[in-house]
């Protein structure tokens, strides 16, 4: 499909305007879920003029993560192409990474006397202090054998970790057990080639060397590793596709994953949650781009918390502010979610994510239709795996040729 869409797209004036609504599918509390409780009056109206469907963001019964997710929606399979969190999080905080880096993202965590872990994310450290903590710890680790050590907060409780020297390998397993109440897990390599295992022993020693930093610090006394990467080489939007493509968003990671794949990144500032800050951006760069990816990461935030209230609180806001969208008439709308985050899991899910289409080439679904799980589950779009998103967004745009005589 790459090379067929490659071979057909189109330079056009027409714009698309993606919105992700992070980790926004979701499962009835009491009958409804999130999006059916909420009080969204312009979605409303909106899905009476849209098609709906579902959208598996890899496959059917796998939980992905908010990598995989957003790769399959900007039609990347991310059944082929694997990229390591860290590198989202090293790109998205600007970081310039050369061929041979692992890079990797850190979590501070809690663990008591024993060593187990009471938190996995600090009490959600303030991003100052992760700052300070950061260069507590680079002033410590500089270098690791032959391998230059760089330390760099990210936000939050999390923090960048690159490796540089020769001979490194990314096939490395994540230190985190996903839970409290466990140890950290060893520092293990799962690709036995001298590289990998190379990369496990410089990394365990890391490990070993900021714990010893942190002994001290009340909460943040333990680092957790996840996501080592290497750069991919990985074909940019504008060569698949045609498009000239711009990306806001608050998270690094997210901005880290647009700029892999060549997306500018719009000037908001690290964090930045504002959704009329967003806006703004988005009407002042409107002549500049064909294709905005918007992301919007608390609904995920409030899933995970399992915090039903806040999420429907959430949507609502989305709603209040969709009208300054709808307002600069895009030729392609679509407002998805990179996966499902349900409240009564508070964790990702493998059910698949609403997806809402508008544009003046569809099947509109009817007055008494609402963007939520359920109406979806009914729309005419159908069930379909997210990697087959973009050649519907290019179509209704009116950006891919013909196939074929």
């Amino acid at each position: 499909m790459e090379e067929i869409i490659r071979a057909i797209a189109q330079k056009t004036d027409s714009k698309i305007v993606l919105v992700v609504l992070d980790g926004l599918g979701d499962l009835p509390v009491e009958g409804k879920t999130p999006l059916e409780a909420a009080r969204t009056p312009t979605l409303d109206e909106l899905a009476g003029n849209s098609a709906l469907g579902l959208l598996d963001p890899i496959a059917r019964g796998i939980t992905p993560g908010s990598g995989p997710g957003h790769l399959g929606l900007f039609g990347y399979d991310p059944l082929q192409y694997e990229v390591g969190r860290g590198v989202l999080e090293a790109l998205g905080i600007g970081l310039d990474l050369e061929p041979e880096d692992v890079a990797v993202r850190g979590n501070f965590a809690t663990v008591d006397e024993n060593g187990v872990l009471t938190d996995r994310r600090a009490g959600r450290l303030p991003t100052d202090e992760n700052k300070r903590i950061c260069a507590k710890l680079q002033r410590q680790i500089r270098k690791i054998e032959d391998v230059s050590v760089q330390i760099e907060p990210v936000m939050d409780h999390r923090f960048a970790l690159v490796l540089r020297g020769p001979g490194l390998g990314s096939g490395v397993a994540d230190t985190d057990p996903q839970k409290t109440g466990l140890k950290p897990l060893p520092v293990t390599a799962v690709a036995q080639d001298r590289g990998s295992r190379k990369t496990a022993r410089i990394a365990e020693r890391f490990v070993f060397q900021a714990m010893a930093v942190l002994k001290d610090e009340v909460k943040a006394n333990a680092v957790l590793l996840r996501g080592f990467g290497k750069l991919p080489k990985i074909p940019k939007l504008q060569e698949l596709y045609k498009l000239t493509p711009a990306v806001i968003a608050g998270y690094p990671m997210y901005r880290g994953l647009a700029r892999l794949i060549g997306m500018e990144i719009l000037p908001l500032e690290l964090g930045d949650e504002r959704l009329e800050e967003k806006m703004r951006l988005l009407r002042e760069h409107w002549e500049r781009f064909d294709f905005f990816f918007i992301h919007i990461k608390r609904t995920d935030s409030a899933g995970e918390d399992g915090n039903f209230s806040r999420k429907v609180e959430l949507i609502e806001e989305f709603d209040a502010h969709l009208p300054e969208i709808l307002a600069l008439e895009p030729d392609v709308l679509a407002i998805t979610a990179d996966h499902s985050t349900p409240v009564p899991l508070r964790s990702h899910s493998w059910h698949p994510v609403p997806l809402l289409l508008h544009s003046r080439y569809i099947w509109p679904g009817g007055s008494d239709q609402r963007f939520t799980e359920r109406a979806c589950r009914r729309g005419g779009l159908g069930r379909f795996r997210a990697v087959e998103l973009m050649p519907e967004l290019l179509a209704h745009a009116l950006k891919l040729q013909k196939f074929g005589a």
